[in-house]
């Protein structure tokens, strides 16, 4: 492996702090034994484009410096290849170096492993969802929290994740169960009334909130979580129970497994990685052994 690595930077990170931890990131590496260059697109198009240049002229690791949506952009430029990826979290959710055992805004420690994994054999495979030619490391979610997504994503105060607060929020007071269409490897199709359909690679997203609890990277199957027709007063009641999994355990929650499965609900939006993929209908796909990692 070269000693060459590259720093993939999202400068808006944590309301700027990728640009500015990039450099103690840099330097545990430097200290690490490593060369150092950096890469920070003018636009999500151009990044990639020069992400996946670092990656064809061989960079030895491809190092994203923010947060999942800089993460989901790196695995775009690595995913099928040979090139390990790092992560230094320094986003709002940091829900994917979760998933990976890295450290959470500590530039320098997560820097230091990163370094400690790539000379010690710390690499492995794991899995992977795609939606076309897209890949996503964590959830792709579908029906009231991508409606609150949708609607954050409108609103241009406040900013910060307390904008996602306010349009939960609204959503709330609009709530309903949306009609969906799911099917499951090549079974029938289900139709069923929900509150929300989850796919999880990983097992959280929105920043630790453990939608899918017992999604495993390495094992080849997708976690599919399904929040039936609850009413408003039980959406609310289970909600704060998210966050150590124990939603699963209510009777309108059910958990499937399987390899392959589409989605369809009108009017309802997908989001991988917390970004978003667009309009339902969507098939989707685990691959295994998609991508290699550095992490515990």
């Amino acid at each position: 492996m070269t000693s060459e690595i590259t720093l993939f930077v999202n400068p808006t990170a944590g309301r700027g702090r990728g640009a500015h931890v990039a450099q103690p990131a840099a330097s545990a590496f430097r200290a690490a034994g490593f060369s150092v260059r950096t890469v920070i697109g003018q636009d999500p198009g151009d990044a990639l484009a020069r992400a996946r240049a670092a990656v064809a002229d061989g960079t030895g690791a491809l190092v994203a410096v923010g947060g999942d949506g800089i993460a989901h952009l790196a695995l775009q430029a690595v995913a099928g290849t040979d090139t390990p990826l790092g992560l230094v979290a320094v986003g709002t959710g940091n829900d994917f170096a979760r998933a990976l055992g890295l450290p959470v805004r500590d530039p320098a420690a997560a820097a230091r492993l990163i370094a400690e994994g790539l000379k010690d054999d710390g690499v492995r495979d794991i899995d992977l969802g795609r939606v076309g030619e897209r890949w996503f490391g964590t959830v792709l979610a579908s029906g009231f929290d991508s409606r609150v997504n949708d609607r954050g994503n409108r609103m241009r105060w406040p900013v910060g994740r307390f904008k996602y607060d306010l349009a939960m929020i609204a959503e709330l007071a609009a709530f309903r169960p949306f009609p969906y269409r799911l099917t499951l490897d090549d079974g029938e199709v289900r139709e069923i009334e929900a509150t929300l359909v989850a796919v999880g690679n990983g097992s959280s997203y929105g920043g630790g909130m453990r939608i899918c609890p017992g999604a495993d990277l390495t094992d080849g199957l997708f976690d599919i979580t399904v929040v039936g027709d609850c009413s408003r007063r039980t959406l609310l009641r289970v909600f704060p129970t998210v966050y150590r999994g124990g939603h699963v355990d209510h009777p309108k929650v059910t958990v499937h497994r399987a390899a392959r499965v589409e989605i369809a609900a009108d009017g309802i939006t997908g989001y991988a990685d917390g970004e978003p993929l667009g309009p339902l209908p969507v098939s989707v796909r685990c691959v295994p052994g998609a991508v290699r990692v550095v992490g515990r």
